[in-house]
């Protein structure tokens, strides 16, 4: 497969998980406002926080208001990770792909497209009512995703598609667990009220897991709800999941066992999930939750670079090895 291709697929999923997620998170959040008291009228600012664009906001916003983060957020194309933002270049991507991938693909990414395009041209509208809005990008997000799955060839094409959704997906709940531990509360004092008992709420709620969470875990407190996030094996937005998951997609093109590799992407994805499978919460407890995915974070992004250098840059293989050697 040509190391263009792979590289426009392997963007395309990742700019139509983010769009998703982002999509996600506003819903949540607007709705917080909408049921809670006063005290959330400062929880926009955080949400900008969330998908690390704090500063480019800072520079060109004069407060975090509900009107000037649901925009920045949605419609301005100056922001590269607006909704705006990453279907075009979702879009951009799946034309350079449109050869070799499903006809359905492409059209639903195009309608997907010009909804957004026709939607952010009144952007008042969705500040409004962003319900309607993100639950349209979430049905798409979904819907392409399962033409993924259903129509795709499961050979390096649809292997790219899903090894970028779950390396972005894994980066982007450790950058909502990280802002909700370390930034979102007022103040110390609220930890263990209301407030912070609901905040841990609507933050499963944003990666879609809260029945999940429920169902096997009971009542909500810090600790399960980063083991859950972090560690659970089952769940498909915790870390370990997704990052177990495009380990295998790794080495499906790569054409070698997931106790073996042969190139630097390989071996930092295979050691990243092996020290979070032997992980416990008391562990992460013991280094700080904010230490512990400030350097998952840091990994994930040497093993982007190295994905980069080792599939769509030309750069050689290494030496087939295996991981205990």
């Amino acid at each position: 497969m040509l190391s263009s291709n792979a590289d426009s697929i392997f963007w395309m999923s990742r700019y139509l998980e983010r769009s998703g997620n982002i999509a996600r998170y506003l819903d949540v959040n607007w709705h917080m406002t909408l049921e809670a008291s006063d005290e959330y009228d400062t929880q926009w600012e955080p949400l900008i926080t969330t998908t690390g664009d704090i500063d480019d906001f800072a520079s060109r916003y004069d407060e975090a208001s509900r009107e000037s983060a649901i925009y920045f957020l949605t419609s301005d194309e100056d922001n590269p990770n607006s909704i705006i933002s990453c279907t075009k270049m979702l879009r951009l991507n799946a034309m350079r792909v449109r050869h070799i991938i499903p006809t359905e693909m492409w059209e639903n990414i195009n309608i997907f497209y010009h909804f957004i395009k026709n939607n952010v041209k009144r952007p008042k509208r969705i500040m409004n009512n962003p319900y309607d809005f993100c639950l349209e990008v979430k049905r798409y997000n979904t819907l392409i995703g399962g033409i993924a799955f259903d129509i795709m060839d499961h050979d390096e094409k649809w292997n790219f598609f899903n090894m970028g959704r779950f390396i972005e997906r894994s980066e982007s709940t450790t950058r909502i667990l990280d802002v909700k531990y370390h930034v979102l509360l007022p103040s110390p004092g609220h930890v263990g009220t209301v407030l912070d008992h609901v905040q841990w709420n609507a933050l499963l709620k944003a990666v879609d897991g809260l029945e999940s969470f429920r169902q096997r875990y009971g009542n909500t407190s810090p600790g399960k709800v980063a083991s859950f996030l972090l560690l659970d094996r089952l769940f498909p937005s915790s870390v370990l999941f997704c990052l177990n998951q495009a380990h295998e997609h790794l080495h499906a093109i790569s054409n070698t066992q997931t106790w073996e590799f042969s190139n630097i992407a390989e071996k930092q994805l295979g050691q990243l999930c092996n020290s979070l499978s032997y992980c416990t919460v008391d562990d992460v407890v013991e280094q700080g939750l904010h230490e512990f995915i400030d350097d998952i974070q840091i990994r994930i992004g040497k093993l982007q670079h190295a994905i980069t250098d080792t599939f769509f840059t030309g750069k050689p293989r290494i030496e087939k090895q295996q991981f205990w050697r």
